[in-house]
């Protein structure tokens, strides 16, 4: 063989292994970034979990809402009794809403 042969195929050769160890570096970023994703899967998984768990009885929410509203009303009609009834209790309507 001659020279310029045997220089051919030393750069086929490096370049070769140039590719392989390219490969080699790209598929070992791809099993690092599927970790990755697989990690944050889990855990979005368990706050899916939590959330279902935390929301299982949203059926009380429109009940807890109504009483809440029958209270505030219940308490605004004692505000407002007071309100006419002693002078030093500030009503909404004699103090421009201030407090």
């Amino acid at each position: 063989m001659s020279d310029q042969e045997i220089t051919a195929w030393w750069i086929a050769i490096i370049a070769g292994f140039v590719v392989v160890l390219a490969v080699a570096a790209l598929l070992s970023l791809l099993v690092w970034f599927v970790k990755i994703i697989d990690r944050r899967v889990a855990e979005i998984r368990g706050t899916l979990e939590t959330i279902t768990r935390n929301t299982a009885a949203t059926t009380l929410i429109p009940q807890t809402g109504d009483a809440v509203d029958a209270v505030l009303a219940e308490g605004l009609q004692h505000h407002l009794f007071l309100g006419r009834v002693l002078p030093s209790i500030p009503t909404p309507a004699t103090n421009g809403g201030a407090r």
